[in-house]
């Protein structure tokens, strides 16, 4: 009886039956909703992903049962999803990772197999969820930044704010530095962490004493920028 449950509900000789379709898609669906309320725990979110996620499942699930045995469907399929992107800002690793599995599950439910895509979907909404609730992967609570710093051509930037993240970070990193307005001025991309959130506009303050007064913007640092947008 177990062993029946995890079988395919395609039948092989007579195919997909609308019964069995309209099952698949509302099967698609539910999955898709539920590793969308999966997202939407500890994570910041869009009405718009949220539906993505939630029909991303059944779209896929449709594709497959349709294109199922016909290779020249098939590749037509891969030709026409490879010319499909998401036309919107970056997504963050966690939202990219939602996806793919919003995709499995729909490849799995396209395929007929049910109980696989009910399995799927549940332990990777529980590794997610569990590894949302605890500290894995995080440095000090909160003090996480991405710094952007704009200084004149003429200030050596290799050791100019070593005292200053030394007095007010417990780590700091360069990621990037890039030339702007003709190259008479640098922009500077750190990774740092504050050693205390209270201190944060002392800190930006001193740092306007050595840049000159220029351009500094801090942020969180799920929010790092592109280097077209640096």
């Amino acid at each position: 009886m177990l062993d029946n449950l995890f079988d395919t509900v395609i039948n092989s000789s007579t195919g997909t039956t609308p019964a069995i379709f309209i099952a698949l898609v509302l099967t698609s669906l539910v999955l898709g909703l539920a590793l969308a309320f999966v997202h939407m725990y500890k994570a910041t979110y869009s009405k718009s992903f949220i539906m993505t996620l939630a029909i991303l499942p059944a779209v896929v699930c449709v594709v497959i049962l349709m294109v199922n045995g016909n290779i020249g469907a098939g590749v037509a399929v891969a030709g026409t999803f490879s010319l499909v992107r998401f036309r919107s800002a970056p997504g963050s690793a966690r939202e990219i990772v939602v996806l793919f599995a919003a995709v499995c599950a729909g490849l799995i439910m396209g395929m007929g197999y049910i109980a696989y895509a009910v399995l799927f979907t549940l332990i990777i909404g529980l590794a997610i969820m569990i590894l949302s609730a605890t500290s894995l992967g995080e440095h000090d609570s909160g003090c996480s930044k991405s710094l952007h710093i704009t200084i004149p051509e003429d200030l050596n930037y290799t050791d100019a704010f070593d005292d200053l993240f030394a007095d007010y970070t417990s780590s700091h990193r360069l990621v990037l530095a890039k030339t702007s307005n003709m190259g008479s001025m640098f922009r500077l991309h750190y990774e740092i962490v504050l050693k205390s959130a209270d201190k944060e506009k002392e800190f930006i303050d001193k740092l306007r004493c050595r840049n000159g007064n220029l351009e500094i913007s801090i942020s969180d640092l799920s929010s790092v920028p592109t280097v077209e947008q640096l």
